[in-house]
């Protein structure tokens, strides 16, 4: 006899957003802290979706080119951080 074969739940279509989306969230969400105001990613992140982690590696993604571009700033502790490679919590906000 072989074993049962499990039952799965089928698997959930998951709509991701935009880049250009998760960009106009991290726009506002900057525009409206003002210079030298920061904010996390998750709330960009939670803005755009009710299950929001497995968002957060796009945000970063997204935000990474926003702070190449010169759009965003990035830190941790305090210091100027790369989003795609920081590990742990990172602020963003517009530089100034």
């Amino acid at each position: 006899m072989s074993a049962p074969t499990p039952i799965r739940a089928p698997a959930r279509a998951v709509t991701r957003p935009s880049d250009s989306a998760i960009a106009g969230v991290l726009a506002a969400l900057a525009d409206a802290r003002g210079a030298g105001r920061s904010f996390c990613p998750s709330e960009a992140a939670r803005r755009l979706a009710d299950d929001w982690r497995p968002l957060m590696p796009e945000v970063r993604r997204v935000a990474a080119g926003m702070v190449a571009e010169g759009g965003l700033v990035a830190t941790q502790g305090g210091r100027p951080a790369d989003p795609l490679t920081a590990r742990g919590p990172i602020r963003l906000g517009r530089p100034g």
